[in-house]
């Protein structure tokens, strides 16, 4: 679906999302930009603020109207956080659409889950992204990418998942499963979970440095481990109240992340708690979420849009692509990147 300004402020991404039986029909609408009448434009923001589809601006416009928008793709090199500066910005929106119309339902509930928590505190903001996540666990694009993958065995436990060392007072993380990209398994998150929370009890700990052994600081969630909870409400509790997202938000300015290599998924989410990332020049960030039929789950909605916008958010999780460290300067991901 193409639209121009006019078109979407008279209804024309309004049309019911659902088909008889229940399924997403058209989730994704390009909006062509252009300059336009303060009127219509304006009335183009409010049907953007209310409309149940994905809304992808091409080219550049009124700035309301940008930012009611999901995402706008441009060729401007200093666009601002809702936009991403692209070289064909005509088909990136292709390939956005095509993305949405592979995995529906998980694009719409990222894009209902970054507007719904925009304005919330990070706790909360975090039971929210969860309930999202454990409903598309239970849903049928997930089912399908599972079922794609085939059985798989559980990666074995190892004696040291984590490694902790203290200096003074600072406390060293080192995510120790290079052998396994220190993918954020069970065991792995388990075990930094216990030294994020040592870290809180013990006012002597002043800094708190996480690193990754091996070429890779985090691949994301150990994909052996998939579709192995319980149930979805254990599931639930697991990633909120089990996880590390929300310890490493609590100390805030006291952590620093540093990161190389391929940051994946819950690799790049968990950092983007933290009050500094620093990134090697070779580190990558990716989130392939979207295209097995879920979103971020590790707190990424939550930690990413607060660094840089929901719009370069929701264009990371749909795109499924990597961007290179120095665009994640560019955006604020991280804070340096080192020589």
């Amino acid at each position: 679906m193409h639209i121009s300004i006019a078109d979407l402020a008279d209804g024309a991404a309004d049309a019911p999302p659902l088909d008889g039986d229940g399924a997403v029909r058209d989730p994704l609408a390009v909006v062509e930009l252009a300059p336009a009448d303060a009127a219509v434009a304006g009335r183009a923001a409010r049907r953007a603020r209310d409309c149940d589809r994905l809304l992808v601006g091409v080219g550049s416009g009124d700035p309301a109207l940008v930012r009611a928008l999901d995402v706008t793709l441009t060729t401007a090199a200093d666009a601002g956080r809702e936009s991403v500066a692209v070289d064909d910005p005509a088909e990136r929106a292709a390939a956005l659409r095509d993305a949405a119309e592979r995995s529906p339902q998980a694009a719409l509930v990222l894009r209902d889950v970054l507007r719904t928590t925009e304005g919330l505190d990070v706790p909360a903001a975090l039971d929210v992204e969860s309930y999202a996540y454990s409903t598309l666990l239970g849903g049928a694009e997930f089912a399908r990418w599972l079922a794609s993958r085939g059985p798989r065995l559980l990666p074995s436990d190892v004696k040291d998942p984590v490694l902790l060392a203290r200096d003074g007072d600072v406390l060293s993380i080192t995510l120790n499963r290079p052998q396994r990209r220190n993918a954020y398994g069970r065991q792995l998150r388990d075990a930094l979970v216990d030294g994020l929370r040592l870290a809180l009890l013990d006012d002597g700990i002043a800094r708190v440095v996480l690193d990754g052994a091996g070429p890779v600081f985090c691949s994301g969630g150990d994909l052996d481990e998939f579709g192995t909870a319980p149930d979805l409400a254990t599931a639930h509790f697991v990633r909120t109240r089990g996880g590390a997202g929300r310890l490493i938000h609590r100390l805030g300015p006291r952590v620093e992340v540093r990161v190389q290599g391929s940051c994946v998924g819950a690799g790049v989410e968990l950092p983007a708690f933290a009050g500094r990332v620093a990134a090697a020049a070779d580190a990558t960030f990716r989130l392939p979420e979207v295209a097995m039929g879920l979103i971020p789950g590790a707190g990424g909605t939550v930690s990413l849009p607060r660094r840089i916008g929901r719009w370069r958010t929701l264009y990371l999780a749909l795109a499924g692509e990597p961007v290179d460290a120095r665009t994640a300067l560019g955006w604020g991901l991280v804070d340096a990147v080192l020589p």
